[in-house]
């Protein structure tokens, strides 16, 4: 009984820090005035050789998209929508 409550209170707490690790970055605090029309920025996006399987607007200030680099390798990026710049970029292996 006591180990059992011990896991459960390790469990809590370990995934009481996932949120954090698997956050999104803030890409910018700018106001959506200054971005970057977001079809104009999904297609300047694509013309960097990038193939979207989703392209959307994040909670915290950024263009996420899904989908593949050049060398058809699955990506997962963060742009910041006032200019376009990676703030995070994850690749499969």
């Amino acid at each position: 009984m006591k180990n059992t409550l011990a896991m459960l209170i390790f469990g809590s707490s370990v995934l009481g820090f996932i949120p954090m690790a698997v956050a999104d970055p803030t890409c910018t605090t700018e106001p959506e005035s200054q971005w970057i029309d977001f079809e104009q920025a999904k297609s300047q996006v694509e013309d960097m050789g990038y193939e979207i399987k989703v392209f959307k607007r994040t909670d915290t200030g950024c263009y996420e998209l899904y989908g593949y680099n050049q060398d058809k390798q699955r990506v997962e990026i963060y742009f910041d929508p006032t200019n376009l710049a990676k703030v995070k970029e994850e690749i499969d292996d």
